[in-house]
This record gives C-alpha cells, structure tokens and sequence, in this order.
C-alpha cells in the first residue's frame, strides 16, 4: 500500500485551484493597484485590465468568476464589455464601479446585466467586498439552484426539504439586498437615516393589526424598505438644505417616487413592489403624485405606506425644521382620515402607537416574534 504525502507546495496549489478569481478593469492605475491589492488581501486571485478591449481578452483566456468593472474607458466603455460578457453569459457577475453619478447610468448598467453598482469614490473599502461576497454568494445560489432542477423530476421526494432549504437561502439574500440599497438611499441623506426602516416596520405593524394576509404584510415590509430608493437621484444639496424647497426644487425631489419604480420594476420580486413603491406619495382625494390617483385605484399596501411614512416623517428631524412630534404627526392623518388617507390605516396606527405609548422606534422589539420571519 502506497502513502501520497502532501507537502506544503501541494497544499498551496490545491487552494489557489479553490481561490476565486476577479477581474477588475479600471482606466487609472492607482484604483487598479488599491482595489486588486485589497481584493488580494481578502484571499482572491486578481488580474488588472486597464481598458475594454483587455478586459475582454482576460475574460475570454482566464474566466474569472467576478468582474468589477468601471464605465467610462478609452477604446472601449464599460457599457460595451458588459453587453458582450453578457451575450457570452448572463451568469457572469459584473460589479459596476463608477463615478458618473448619473441615474441613467445605473438603471442602463442595470438593464444591461450588471448585479451591482457602487458609485466612486469608495471611501470604504469594506464595501466592495460586502458586495463581491454578496454576487458570489448569489451565484452559487443560481448555480446550486440549477442543480436541484435538473435532477427533480427523479428525486422529487428527497429533494423537496433542501429545495425548501436553497429557497429560504434565496429569500434571505433578497432580504440582504433589500437592506443594502435601502441603506445606500439614506446613505445619500443622513439627516433621514432610518426613515426607510421605521416606516417599513410602522406600516408592517400596521397592516398586522389590520388583519392582512402575511404575503401582504411581507410586500410591505419590503416596500417600505425601499419605498425611498429613488432619491439617489435628487442632488445631496436638496436631501440637505436647511430651509424648504423652492418650487422648482419640490419638482426634482417628486421625481423620487418614479425614478424608484425605474429602478425596481424589471427586478422580479414576487410582489409588485415597485409599484407600491411608485404610489406611496398618492391620496384618497387625488392630490397626491405622481399619477393623482384616488381611492380604489390605489393599492391598499400604498394606503398603508402613505400612512406610515406621513407619521414617521412629520416627528422626526429634517434639516429645515426640527421633530414636530407625534401628536402632531398624529393629529394630521386623523384630520386627514378619509380624505387623504385610508381610514382603516389611520385607525391601525393610531392603535399601535397608542400601545407603544407613541414610540416607532419601540415597533420592532414589541413585533419582534412576527417580524422576524418578514
């Protein structure tokens, strides 16, 4: 009997077979350097692409297994190499990493294939790699999910509970994601950071009391999450000037309900959340926006949003005037109730804070067993 004895150059070559390998591509040398070098850091193989045309070469010879790519480059931009990566594989996950700004880019990176966006420059480096495990984590999920279809019509009944298992895997990285870009949104404007997650729990309390359905109450939960995500759009000296807006000013800043819905609608989330997203700022008597709908035209998990965020939004701080309280914020949907907004809501919220002894913050704690599973 013959013993293999593996040494330590064995051992090193058997886990760089198991590293996995990214691409970054970036125009400018010292982001190249900084990125591949802590990306190197963190236990990955990495090659550096200056431009399009490179990149493509890398991708084609070395398959790497992310690519963080930047947009604006010389010979070829960012845009074009992802739509050819994307005509080889849509599998393949691209990190756009850019400074432009512009919300154009990010819906058209977005449509073209790219799984996340993160905008320059990247004062933490931690962010980058939240993100490179977050795509891998997800590719793994597609690849492992694949798996699990092509062998089910012959192993239906043992493969039924780790099916259950990959989906609940699925739906708490979906839930990750949510929390990312919601948190990315207040990122943009830290004098309302927590709104996003207050009125999510708000308005989830608020439809439990109401007697909705847990499906319903789980869309919610999401879309009050990211019920703001649009206001990546609306510049940061809006999101932070201390007096009101000017006319003009409330224009752009209305726009964050659509450019929202231009971000969620071709994601496929299993409710319309992009909608509910786009409706939360309408009104029972029509004046609200972006479209002046009313009443029934209105989804009840809009309704209850509206609700949620109106209170939330009036007793706590903004920049051009401090908290008004929650009696006030109270006494405004009461008045409202009806005309406004969904009396079913009003009454729901008016419960809930009232057992909370007005506290939002305290919503969490107090649903804690019901919330967790949202």
């Amino acid at each position: 009997m013959s013993i293999r004895v593996i040494t330590g150059r064995h051992c090193l070559n058997i886990m760089n077979e198991n590293m996995k390998k990214i691409l970054c591509v970036d125009d400018e040398e010292l982001i190249r350097q900084v990125v591949g070098d802590y990306l190197e850091d963190m236990g990955y193989k990495v090659e550096r692409a200056a431009n399009g045309k490179e990149a493509l070469r890398i991708f084609h010879e070395w398959k790497p297994d992310l690519i963080l790519l930047d947009l604006r480059m010389p010979e070829m931009d960012g845009k074009e190499v992802l739509a050819e990566i994307h005509k080889v594989s849509g599998e393949i996950p691209v990190i756009v990493i850019s400074g432009t700004g512009y919300i154009k880019d990010v819906i058209e990176t977005l449509h073209l294939g790219a799984w996340d966006y993160i905008t320059k420059p990247v004062e933490d480096m931690a962010i980058i790699d939240y993100a490179v495990q977050k795509a891998l984590d997800r590719l793994g999920m597609i690849k492992e999910n694949r798996r699990y279809k092509q062998d089910l019509e012959d192993l239906v009944g043992r493969r039924t509970t780790e099916l259950k298992v990959a989906n609940t895997r699925l739906v708490n990285i979906l839930q990750e994601i949510v929390h990312s870009l919601s948190i990315a949104t207040e990122k943009r404007d830290p004098y309302t950071a927590g709104h996003q997650e207050r009125v999510s729990l708000l308005a989830a309390a608020i439809a439990t009391e109401m007697g909705l359905e847990r499906e319903q109450i789980g869309a919610i939960r999401i879309a009050g999450l990211l019920h703001d995500v649009g206001k990546i759009y609306v510049p940061q000296e809006f999101l932070s000037k201390p007096t009101r807006f000017e006319p003009h000013e409330m224009e752009v800043v209305k726009k964050h309900s659509e450019v929202g819905y231009e971000i969620m609608k071709n994601i496929s989330f299993p409710w319309p959340i992009a909608e509910i997203a786009l409706q939360h700022h309408e009104r029972l008597d029509g004046s609200g926006y972006p479209r002046g709908l009313n009443g029934d035209d209105i989804l009840i998990e809009s309704k209850i949003i509206a609700t949620a965020d109106v209170v939330e939004a009036m007793s706590s701080h903004r920049p051009y005037r401090p908290a008004m309280g929650i009696e006030v914020a109270l006494a405004e949907i009461v008045n409202n109730r009806g005309l406004k907004f969904q009396p079913e809501s009003v009454d729901a919220c008016i419960k809930v804070l009232k057992r909370l002894d007005g506290k939002i913050d305290a919503i969490k704690d107090f649903y804690e067993d019901f919330l967790r599973t949202m």
